[in-house]
């Protein structure tokens, strides 16, 4: 095979691998495509958790036809026993002679160890094509495995002079319907959206992804005192309850209040009166949220970015001018003193949406 072949085929691979997304957590998404002389012989992907992974659905659609075969992968064959049994224990057994990863799993009971099965085999391993697109469709599984913290993506709305909200505290609408719409994509493709409580108090959210069979994020509050209400619509919609994040500093009776109104209430440390996110994150991680939305107003973007636990942000911006010393904005805080401290921001797209523009980059490190 050429180089020009295996990317073909990866990219294939990686086709049916993004066909898992939001049913495979906590499991990363991949797909398997088993091509001989030329030819796909047999093919699959990963649907959920428990359920077997894309190389077995792709040899059992090969069958005979996979002995001598190549197979492209977009992640490394596992060669563990988990809910399923190793699938580079499968790929041996069938018989293949080569195997193409685009990279290796960074789970500690995979990493290294399936292509080393293959390799002891005797079956022809390469890994690296397409491993920028690969790490990418995976990038949530990724740094939730290698760091134990969740990709976090920071969206705000603002005006073309950079307000979230008049200085009277209107934000709705900033920008317009279809823009919305984008964002409730967003909130389906995240395990857990979070906001400050001052979001709360001044919007009433619900932080729901309102579009048709979407797949409901886990909302979060981070609200050092408890101030949430227990009336918040927040508490009373959602297919879940809603995780409030409190610190000591919050009442007991308060606690005991957003309890009784059906909230998980979970109490996180805090420095000089504002609650750790960072601590906050590594909670949510812990219980299998790989990939969080912050919503919130400039306060808690400005801590956030802080704590350094922002990977991407998403700035929609509408064309209207606010204008006023007292209008917020999306990164409020103490800010940064010199220019050259300033957060960098990688990898920018711009696309319309609507009336407005959306633009997306990655956070340097």
């Amino acid at each position: 095979m050429s180089r020009a072949d295996d990317a073909h085929w990866m990219a294939r691979a990686l086709r049916l691998a993004a066909r898992g997304r939001g049913t495979t957590r906590p499991n990363p998404m991949v797909g398997a495509v088993v091509v001989r002389n030329g030819r796909v012989v047999g093919e699959g992907w990963h649907r959920r958790p428990g359920e077997p992974h894309a190389e077995i659905h792709a040899l059992r659609a090969a069958g005979a036809a996979a002995r001598g075969a190549t197979v492209y992968v977009n992640l490394e064959p596992c060669a563990h026993h988990g809910r399923t049994p190793p699938c580079a224990d499968a790929l041996i057994a069938a018989g293949v002679a080569r195997v193409v990863a685009a990279c290796v799993d960074p789970d500690p009971r995979v990493s290294g160890k399936g292509i080393a099965a293959l390799k002891a085999a005797g079956i022809d391993v390469e890994v690296g094509v397409l491993a920028e697109r690969a790490c990418r469709l995976n990038e949530a599984y990724l740094k939730w495995t290698r760091t134990g913290l969740p990709f976090v993506s920071l969206k705000t709305a603002m005006s073309l002079d950079g307000k979230i909200a008049t200085g009277s505290g209107e934000s709705r609408w900033i920008t317009g319907e279809r823009a919305r719409t984008v964002v409730h994509r967003l909130r389906a493709r995240h395990d857990a959206v979070l906001v400050g409580v001052g979001t709360v108090l001044a919007d009433d959210p619900q932080l729901t992804a309102r579009l048709a069979g979407a797949r409901q994020p886990l909302r979060v509050v981070a609200d050092s005192r408890g101030r949430t209400p227990a009336t918040a619509r927040i508490m009373q919609t959602g297919d879940r309850p809603p995780v409030i994040a409190v610190t000591r500093l919050a009442p007991a009776a308060r606690r005991e209040r957003l309890a009784k109104a059906g909230a998980e209430v979970w109490v996180v440390p805090h420095s000089r009166g504002r609650l750790r996110l960072e601590r906050l994150a590594a909670r949510l991680a812990g219980i299998g949220m790989q990939s969080v939305l912050l919503e919130g107003g400039g306060t808690i973007a400005a801590s956030a970015l802080a704590a350094g636990l922002v990977d991407r942000v998403y700035f929609f911006v509408a064309p209207k001018l606010i204008g006023g010393r007292e209008a917020p904005t999306p990164v409020e805080g103490e800010g940064v003193r010199r220019l050259a401290d300033a957060w960098r921001i990688a990898g920018l797209s711009v696309r319309r949406v609507g009336e407005d523009l959306m633009i997306v980059g990655d956070v340097v490190r």
